[in-house]
C-alpha cells in the first residue's frame, strides 16, 4: 500500500474572536449548571446527575480554556510586534546612505 501524500498545501488556520468564543461557551456551561441546580433531586431520582456535573465540568474546563487562549493571544501579539520591529530594523527597509 502506497503512502498518501497531499497534492496541495493546507490552508491557513482560521483566526477569529477566540477569547470571546471560549468565554461565551464557558458562561453558557455555567448558566446551564445554575439552571439545573434547583432540579438536583429530580436528576438524582432518575440517576441523571451526570447532566448537572457535565455542565459543571464544562464550566471548569472553560475557565482553563480562557486562561489558555488569553495567553496564546498575548503570545501571538507579542510575536507579531517583535516581527514588525525586526522588519523595521532590517537593512532592506533602511534607505541607502550612499545616494
Amino acid at each position: 500500500m502506497a503512502k498518501w501524500t497531499a497534492t496541495h498545501e493546507a490552508p491557513e488556520p482560521l483566526e477569529g474572536p477566540v477569547v470571546a468564543t471560549i468565554t461565551g461557551g464557558t458562561i453558557l456551561w455555567f448558566a446551564l449548571f445554575v439552571v439545573q441546580l434547583p432540579f438536583y433531586g429530580w436528576f438524582a431520582d432518575r440517576d441523571l446527575l451526570w447532566w448537572l456535573w457535565t455542565c459543571a465540568a464544562g464550566g471548569g474546563l472553560g475557565l482553563i480554556g480562557i486562561w489558555y487562549v488569553r495567553g496564546r493571544d498575548a503570545a501571538l501579539k507579542l510575536h507579531a510586534a517583535e516581527q514588525a520591529e525586526r522588519d523595521a530594523a532590517s537593512p532592506a527597509a533602511a534607505p541607502d546612505a550612499d545616494r
